[in-house]
């Protein structure tokens, strides 16, 4: 079965910096029509930096479009189209947690909520790591912090860290360490 759905038209309904809201009229495979309302973004990165101890290295920030504080792994956006994610993700790693890594690992893709935004998010392992100085973004305020991989894999099992990106990274690099 074909499942393929076409554009018909497109309309930006909202250009913002980081988010453009769009709403599209699609051909269904069936060929009935129907309305896409959805999220274009740039895409990110996220990186699960794992010690030579084997501890993980996360993040408490502070969330306003949840109004919670959440434990994740360093992420952020691409500076721009076509960036190589795993230089935006040594990028990321460096200025969010000070690090550097001599490995950086793909783990693959992750679409948080793809029925309406279009983030793709490159998820990484990064091991060999050396310490130096952070450099937030300004307007960046994080508690950095590190639990053993064992630790946070538990904290994902009792719910303690809820971020999606956060949990796939640090169940998939278990799984990978094994």
């Amino acid at each position: 079965m074909e499942l393929w759905e076409k554009q018909v038209e497109s309309e930006l309904v909202f250009d913002g910096a980081v988010v453009h809201l769009y709403k599209d009229k699609v051909e269904l495979p069936d060929g009935t029509y129907s309305m896409r309302e959805y999220v274009k973004h740039i895409g990110a990165v996220c990186v699960i930096p794992i010690t030579d101890d084997g501890e993980v290295i996360l993040e408490r920030q502070y969330r306003y479009s949840v109004d919670r504080v959440l434990i994740e792994i360093p992420a952020g956006k691409l500076d721009y189209v076509g960036e190589d994610f795993c230089e935006a993700a040594l990028r990321e790693l460096r200025e969010e947690t000070g690090a550097v890594a001599s490995e950086m690992i793909d783990m693959g893709d992750y679409f948080g909520s793809p029925a309406i935004m279009g983030e793709h998010i490159r998820m990484f392992m990064a091991k060999g790591l050396t310490f130096g100085e952070t450099e937030l973004d300004e307007g960046e305020f994080l508690e950095v912090f590190k639990v053993p991989l064992s630790e946070a894999v538990e904290m994902v099992l009792r719910g303690e860290i809820t971020d999606g990106k956060t949990q796939v990274a640090i169940l998939r690099a278990a799984m990978m360490l094994k």
